[in-house]
């Protein structure tokens, strides 16, 4: 009897070797053993304007909830790019107005569902002029233009569809920016096999997975993009997640140039710009009027990373997203111009209805 209770720890040690011995890639986290100088960056330099937020419950929600962070990481002033349209979006800015009028720029929306109705476009462009009259200071275009938008006889949207020149034409008469999020990562296109390197985040979040008849050829809605952006050479466009470039930066590079009435945010690709700390730096000094900050998803607790990239000399510290880019970042270590720039200068020129003081003078 002895025996058999003695053997019973035996078992579960061996259970548990088998267990370590054939982990899932995704529960592999080891922690570095480099030993490196850490400066964490709890709190932005500078004062800055984040360009890339959402927040649909902004008519009701209580917007100390947000201030309080923003102040303690140093944001000026966020932009919300969910408004929605009509008395949504009316009801956002009445509760700025009434509690935080100088915290909050809101961007209006596009309703696509009747593209293809007689007037349609006519139609919108004037909805979106009511919306900047009701307060909107920019119009935000998500993805599901170019990939799960369909006409009225149930067609794909381009993203260049002409049917919504008119849109694009009264931003540029209002003097409102378009931030636009066009198709996604490029490796949500390719094989998901072991040479795509977000096969990982593809396992995690199969439903992001795409081929080219998923809708569409990833370079197809890319390029429908840039040719909206050539056609209405007066309206500024921001450019969301860098057009997915930020890991070929020459090649955004090219775009920048041909294309001077676009500029790029870089919400949810500082795990790009922070691999490749050389590349990226010079490309922020020599672009440093084209570039704005922006985050993405609210996590107060991610802005730090950003803030490090961007400010410091660090090396080969973590990525809060281990499925999203399992790779170290390191620091940029921008010139306090160049900062000052992404953090709230650029901003500043595309945004009309900012408060300017709260924001340094030289």
């Amino acid at each position: 009897m002895r025996n058999r209770y003695y053997l019973i720890p035996v078992f579960l040690i061996t259970c548990l070797m088998s267990q370590a011995q054939t982990m899932d890639l995704e529960a592999y986290n080891p922690e570095s053993t480099l030993v490196v100088p850490e400066n964490p960056v709890s709190r932005a330099k500078f004062p800055f304007i984040d360009i890339h937020s959402h927040h649909f419950r902004m008519p009701e929600m209580d917007l100390s909830t947000l201030v309080r962070p923003m102040d303690e990481m140093n944001m000026a002033v966020m932009v919300n790019l969910s408004g929605r349209s009509g008395d949504n979006l009316k009801q956002a800015m009445e509760n700025v107005k009434a509690n935080y009028p100088n915290r909050f720029v809101v961007f209006a929306n596009v309703d696509f569902s009747g593209v293809g109705e007689p007037g349609w476009g006519e139609q919108a462009a004037a909805q979106l002029a009511a919306d900047v009259e009701n307060g909107a200071s920019g119009l935000k275009i998500y993805k599901s233009l170019g990939l799960r938008n369909v006409d009225v006889n149930g067609n794909r949207i381009a993203v260049d569809d002409p049917r919504l020149d008119p849109i694009w034409a009264m931003c540029a008469t209002l003097n409102i920016p378009v931030l636009i999020h066009s198709a996604d990562p490029k490796s949500f296109w390719d094989p998901m096999d072991a040479n795509n390197e977000r096969w990982l985040e593809l396992k995690l979040r199969p439903r992001r997975k795409r081929s080219d008849t998923d809708p569409a050829p990833w370079q197809q809605i890319i390029d429908e993009q840039h040719r909206m952006f050539k056609k209405h050479p007066n309206t500024r466009f921001i450019n969301a997640h860098m057009g997915w470039y930020a890991n070929d930066l020459d090649k955004l590079a090219t775009f920048l140039d041909d294309m001077p009435n676009m500029y790029v945010g870089i919400g949810a690709i500082i795990a790009e710009l922070g691999r490749q700390p050389k590349q990226a730096r010079a490309f922020f000094i020599r672009y440093q009027d084209r570039i704005l900050f922006g985050k993405d998803a609210w996590n107060p607790d991610e802005y730090p990373t950003y803030f490090r990239v961007l400010e410091t000399a660090d090396e080969y510290f973590p990525y809060y997203k281990k499925y999203h880019a399992f790779w170290a970042m390191y620091g940029l270590d921008l010139p306090d111009e160049v900062l000052r720039k992404v953090y709230y200068a650029n901003a500043l020129k595309l945004l009309p209805n900012v408060d300017r003081s709260l924001f340094p003078t030289d």
